[in-house]
């Protein structure tokens, strides 16, 4: 058995729970007992809390019964949520959920019960806020014996899970611990605290998650494939900061043969906010960008980074596709409320040509089919999915999933999808034609949540997943293990697993030279780009997948930007494009510039045989 990092979806409470105990003696607590954090659009302090922060993370307050809890805009321009993640095994009035947030709402909630209270945005979902509400009575911060997820699921309040999880949080809430692969070592800050954890026990912190993980540890260099890749790949680097805009981000464009960086586009003039998710029209020419926090896509010019347009689209556009057949796009609106909550736009120059009816709101990463006749959408606020018919206009199904549908990836001919599912650490598998649950895929189903154990491979809380161009593997980036899955799709079947850097976010599939395909993964809490190749040897077998290349995304004197860089250079790597776009449907469209640099087979996927379609059961 082998043990690595591991953060579960089950255990994200645990992470909180160690996080704010470490901290009561470093905390004011109000006069008034009341705690206020500010919605922003700020990285790593997405909550942040008006009493400044505390040991490095602006997320976290300590407070007596009966706090009152206020969450406010704090200047975000987007739709948000204040929803319990984590409380207190039985805690009055929990769980607790605000529903959409508008600019001047205020969310207020009072904390009774001592515990752990952990908050989250169901539209961004790495925002967190935490409160402890310290029982006076007790000798140090007492947590008790367990703690309940939102989905249900009651954890005890010390595992492995517990000390992992909780190094995860200092990392994502503070800039500061971020993986920075242009150092030679990775330092990480935790409060010089003792902690009781369950059973009573005192221990130093930094003491133990030290000799748990280490620390100072040699940082993994970069490197580059040996075979190069075709084009180039532009990543959101989301929470790089630049000195003429108040928002975070700009997109970075590496070339595939060199692998340096090549470009940085920020568009002051336009203030982008952080940029979440991209993809391109039929020639290649220009760049579709969503604004996450905001209520605009964006278009800018791909050779030069000039701003082509920049339209109002709705609240916090999360994806952006395009239909093969008649080049428009589709934007899924994140933060809608109605089920009007895809907008078509016209090409290149884009405007709104109307709202699509999906039955369902806040839609994330959807998927276009290959002939331009389908779209599917992972609705998260609702669990379920929809499968839209544009032959007939119309919603042909909504499918029950999991907890907090994320991300969608479909096979090369359509036949069926994938939706993965945030908060369970699944993936459900469906029949596109029938709406059929064919199967569901458990990540976390190889992991001893108490040991720390693993007995194959492992990923929690999944994000992007797209299947490759031939439809032989699904690539998923997991975002608390720092690990990359890889299914292969004529089984189902989970088969291998690799190492991440921090915040495994981003994945999408481009061409690598002479032939197959490489998956690029982006990483949200490092400042660099992985690529996979799933069949290095040429033996087909998936659990030989190796990462071939870490690609360093900060800026180098080469590079072309439009604002300076002023800080989290490389950071926060969130959508990925690789130009051309190799998929089936979209590479037949390329022109001949782009087509001519791939192989035949490239040229037209041959799409692996097809399981046989799932047909639904007799009516009871």
């Amino acid at each position: 058995m082998t043990k690595l990092p591991f953060r579960s979806s089950l255990a994200l409470a645990v992470v909180f729970l160690a996080v704010l105990f470490t901290l009561l003696p470093m905390a004011a607590q109000a006069e008034d007992n009341t705690v206020t954090f500010l919605r922003t659009d700020e990285p790593g302090r997405w909550f942040k809390n008006t009493a400044g922060p505390i040991a490095g993370t602006q997320s976290l307050a300590v407070a007596a019964p009966g706090v009152q809890v206020r969450f406010r805009d704090g200047n975000s321009n987007a739709i948000h949520t204040v929803t319990s993640l984590i409380f207190p095994t039985g805690a009055a009035g929990m769980p607790f959920d605000s529903g959409s947030l508008r600019t001047d709402d205020q969310a207020r909630l009072t904390l009774r019960t001592p515990g752990l209270y952990v908050f989250t945005c169901k539209i961004h979902p790495y925002m967190f806020a935490a409160v402890i509400v310290d029982n006076p009575a007790t000798a140090g911060l007492d947590l008790g014996e367990s703690i309940t997820l939102v989905n249900g699921v009651t954890v005890p309040t010390s595992s492995d899970l517990a000390t992992r999880l909780l190094r995860t949080f200092f990392i994502a809430t503070n800039p500061a611990n971020w993986q920075d692969h242009s150092k030679a070592t990775w330092h990480i800050t935790y409060p010089n605290v003792n902690v009781r954890i369950t059973g009573g026990a005192v221990v130093n912190l930094p003491a133990v998650l030290n000799a748990r993980y280490g620390n100072d540890l040699p940082m993994a260099a970069p490197f580059n494939p040996t075979t190069p890749g075709v084009g180039e790949v532009w990543v959101d680097t989301q929470f790089e900061l630049t000195r003429h805009k108040d928002k975070p981000g700009t997109a970075t464009a590496v070339d595939a043969t060199s692998w340096l960086p090549t470009r940085k586009v920020a568009l002051p003039q336009i203030d982008m906010n952080n940029p979440h998710n991209m993809w391109t029209d039929k020639d290649q020419t220009v760049i579709y960008q969503t604004q996450w926090f905001d209520f605009r896509m964006t278009t800018f010019n791909r050779t030069t980074g000039r701003l082509v347009n920049d339209v109002r689209v709705g609240p916090d556009p999360s994806h952006v596709m395009t239909r093969t057949d008649t080049d428009h796009l589709h934007v899924a609106l994140d933060g809608e409320d109605s089920p009007f909550a895809v907008v078509q736009l016209t090409p290149l120059v884009p405007r709104i040509e109307r709202s699509i009816n999906i039955a369902q709101g806040h839609p994330h990463a959807h998927w276009m089919g290959h002939d331009g006749q389908t779209m599917v959408t992972p609705n998260t606020f609702t669990a379920d999915s929809t499968i839209y018919d544009f032959a007939t206009d119309s919603v042909s199904n909504v499918v029950r999933v999991g907890n907090l549908p994320i991300a969608t990836g479909m096979m090369p001919d359509d036949s069926k999808y994938y939706v993965d599912n945030f908060l369970d650490s699944t993936i459900t598998v469906i029949d596109t034609k029938s709406g059929v649950v064919a199967k569901t895929i458990n990540l976390i189903a190889n992991y001893d949540p108490v040991s720390g154990a693993i007995t194959g491979p492992v990923g929690a809380l999944p994000i992007q997943t797209p299947v490759s161009p031939d439809g032989r593997v699904m690539v998923t980036a997991n975002i608390l293990t720092d690990t990359i899955t890889l299914v292969d799709t004529q089984t189902d079947t989970l088969v291998a697993m690799l190492l991440c850097d921090g915040g495994c976010h981003g994945v999408q599939w481009g061409a690598k030279k002479g032939g197959g395909y490489y998956a690029y993964v982006s990483t949200q809490f490092s400042n660099t780009l992985l690529v996979v190749d799933p069949n290095p040897d040429g033996s087909g077998d998936l659990t030989h997948a190796q990462v071939v290349g870490r690609i360093l995304l900060k800026t180098l004197p080469t590079t072309a930007t439009d604002d300076r860089i002023v800080g989290n250079d490389g950071m926060g790597g969130q959508g990925v494009l690789p130009i051309p776009n190799v998929y089936n449907g979209w590479v037949q469209n390329l022109p001949a510039a782009f087509k001519n640099q791939l192989t035949p087979a490239q040229q037209n996927p041959t799409v692996a045989p097809a399981p046989p379609p799932v047909t639904p059961p007799p009516a009871v």
